[in-house]
């Protein structure tokens, strides 16, 4: 049975049509527009858009109150991390820290690499320490591959201290005192 083949017919265009006029208009009244519409320029780096509350940025470290190292290397975040840029090295605690006897280890080395980082925020919220945080710093940049790379002294000057409301281990070692004094 051989195949039938159905000629459709079109409409011829206008004049208009095929000399695009109508489109051409189109295109500069936008233009126009866009034209005399009032500009929003800010004058980068010394203005900076407002960040929102919310905003994922650069991941960083912090330590509590008392100048402690918050970060117990428990490495969730690096196994949570899509694009596996946190690499921790966890290392013993220090014994000329007693106030730290409380925590097992302690990262010896703590890397996150900028150039893979995706700003997704997963190392902050599965953080048990709250160690982890998001600044709102949103551009950073380096002249080297290796310059994108923050160390665990680079991280903690980026976070700082952080204030904390729960001081969960000052907790936890009052109530061990006091559960040897009973004894």
């Amino acid at each position: 049975m051989p195949a039938t083949v159905k000629v459709l017919e079109r409409k011829p265009l206008s004049f208009a049509e095929r000399t695009y006029l109508p489109q051409i208009a189109a295109g500069l009244k936008t233009t126009i527009k866009h034209l005399f519409a009032p500009k929003v320029t800010m004058e980068y780096p010394e203005q900076r858009p407002e960040i929102l509350p919310g905003y994922r940025g650069v991941p960083t470290l912090v330590m509590d109150p008392h100048g402690r190292e918050k970060c117990v290397s428990c490495q969730l975040c690096e196994f949570v991390c899509p694009p596996k840029a946190i690499r921790i090295t966890p290392g013993e605690v220090p014994a000329d820290q007693p106030e730290r006897s409380h925590v097992e280890k302690a990262p010896r080395e703590f890397e996150i690499d900028m150039l893979r980082c995706i700003y997704c925020g997963l190392c902050q919220e599965v953080c048990p320490e709250e160690a982890i945080f998001l600044q709102n710093v949103y551009s950073t940049s380096g002249y080297t591959r290796a310059s994108m790379v923050n160390n665990k002294q680079r991280l903690y000057e980026l976070g700082g201290t952080l204030p904390d409301q729960h001081f969960k281990w000052d907790r936890k070692k009052a109530a061990e005192t006091a559960g040897n004094a009973r004894h």
